[in-house]
């Protein structure tokens, strides 16, 4: 499974305007609402999972990047959204330092394997220094698609 596969490419966010987690998680979700990927009705009950996952442990697993996370029996098809803050946003993570890159993924409630795989493609590439080095210093949505596509076709190193 590559990235691109389940990545909304509409949903890419070059400029994150929040610093505080829960409005960044919103910034995130507004841009999948915007795009069509989430229904708008649905918007607030993500929010809601997505903050409530949160509280009980932060995945803003350091190294400035956060991956939240959410399955909901009313998403069909695994989407995920990509936010990078050239500010930084205070997410509670892991090393207590802001996060500048998140991923954000939601997956239907009925494939756990298929969560689980992009799962794995996210944080194999969040462990790359130079993958979240290009991330962070993206300045549009099409760098931050460029390095995706790079990251599918392995031409990026550890």
């Amino acid at each position: 499974m590559k990235l691109l596969d389940f990545v909304c490419t509409n949903a890419l966010i070059s400029d994150l305007q929040a610093t505080e987690r829960d409005a960044a998680i919103n910034e995130v979700l507004d841009k999948l609402v915007e795009t069509g990927t989430v229904p708008a009705d649905l918007k607030d009950e993500l929010v809601s999972m997505i903050i409530e996952r949160e509280n009980h442990g932060s995945t803003g697993f350091g190294k400035g990047v956060a991956v939240p996370h959410v399955k909901h029996e009313r998403i069909t098809k695994m989407q995920a959204a990509v936010g990078v803050s050239q500010k930084g946003v205070d997410f509670n993570a892991l090393d207590k330092q802001p996060v500048y890159s998140i991923f954000m993924l939601l997956s239907p409630k009925d494939s756990p394997d298929e969560h689980l795989q992009a799962m794995e493609n996210i944080f194999s590439n969040l462990q790359k220094d130079q993958f979240r080095r290009f991330l962070r210093q993206s300045t549009s949505a099409d760098e931050i698609k460029d390095l995706l596509n790079e990251a599918d076709t392995q031409q990026l190193p550890g």
